[in-house]
C-alpha cells in the first residue's frame, strides 16, 4: 500500500492552527482595493477560520504536511 500524500493544493493554502482549528486568507483581498470600502478592506486583511465541519474534511488531507 502507498504512502498516503497530503493535498498539496490544500495545504498552500490553508493551516492547522496548535488547537487544530483550519485558518486562510480571505479572498477578493489581493488587489483592487479602492473599490471596496475601508471596513471591507481591514476585514479582508485578517485570517479566517474554517468552520468546524469543513474542518473535519480538510485536516485529513493536510496529515502528512502538518506534523
Amino acid at each position: 500500500m502507498p504512502k498516503m500524500k497530503s493535498h498539496k493544493g490544500m495545504a498552500k493554502r490553508v493551516k492547522v492552527t496548535a488547537r487544530g482549528k483550519v485558518r486562510y486568507k480571505p479572498s477578493f483581498a489581493s488587489h483592487l482595493m479602492s473599490g471596496k470600502s475601508g471596513d471591507r478592506v481591514r476585514r479582508l486583511r485578517k485570517p479566517v477560520l474554517v468552520t468546524p465541519v469543513m474542518a473535519k474534511k480538510i485536516i485529513p488531507r493536510l496529515k502528512a504536511v502538518s506534523r
